[in-house]
Formats: structure tokens, C-alpha cells, sequence
């Protein structure tokens, strides 16, 4: 099974959910805002994929945060911390299909991995 995480109005969520349907492939959805993140789920995906990945720097959630916020996300500690307090600063959709990590969406990464 797979489980997609996002947020339901996010455009590059609803393009992969819209994929992932018209390519008949059922999976698990996880809103992130209605729904609490685990330490340990974020932690899975960094070390799948690196922080450097997950946090989404050019998203209006990262520009929001004040300068000496955005310059304490060094480490994954402190990235970790980041996307706890604020989820929209991750970047969307995280796919987990069977404990592979695909952050973001592109039409030819989920066809590679998945047909």
C-alpha cells in the first residue's frame, strides 16, 4: 500500500492524487494539516531523503518565517523541529511506497517507480 501526504489544496497534491487515480492506483491519504506528524515519520523520510529535500524553501511558508528562523534550519535536528511546528513547509506530496520516499511530483518519477 501506499500513503500520500499533502495537503488537499496544494496544486502539485492534487495533480499527483489526480495521477495516481486516473493510473488506478489506490493509496492511503494523510492531510497534513488535519492530521499531527510524527518526530519519527519525519525522521524515517530524512533519512530516506535528506532535510535538504523535505523543506521547501521556495514555498510561501518558508518566505513567511522571520530571517533567524530560516537561518536555524542547519541540521536535520533543526529541520525537524521546523516542519513539526509549521507542515506547510515541507514540500508536497511525500509518497511513501513501500518505504521509498518520493518527495514532490513529476508525472515520469511516479511512472519510473510505479508502472
Amino acid at each position: 500500500m501506499m500513503k500520500l501526504y499533502g495537503i488537499p489544496n496544494c496544486d502539485t497534491v492534487k495533480k499527483a492524487r489526480v495521477w495516481l487515480t486516473e493510473n488506478n492506483f489506490d493509496y492511503e491519504w494523510y492531510d497534513f494539516k488535519k492530521n499531527v506528524l510524527s518526530p519519527a515519520l519525519i525522521e524515517d523520510w530524512i533519512a530516506d531523503c535528506g532535510w535538504e529535500v523535505l523543506v521547501n524553501r521556495q514555498g510561501t511558508t518558508w518566505r513567511k518565517l522571520d530571517e533567524a528562523c530560516k537561518a536555524s534550519v542547519m541540521d536535520a535536528a533543526s529541520a525537524t523541529t521546523l516542519m513539526l511546528a509549521n507542515p506547510s513547509v515541507i514540500k508536497r506530496p511525500v509518497l511513501d511506497y513501500n518505504g521509498k520516499i518520493i518527495v514532490g511530483f513529476k508525472p515520469e518519477t511516479y511512472s519510473a517507480l510505479l508502472l
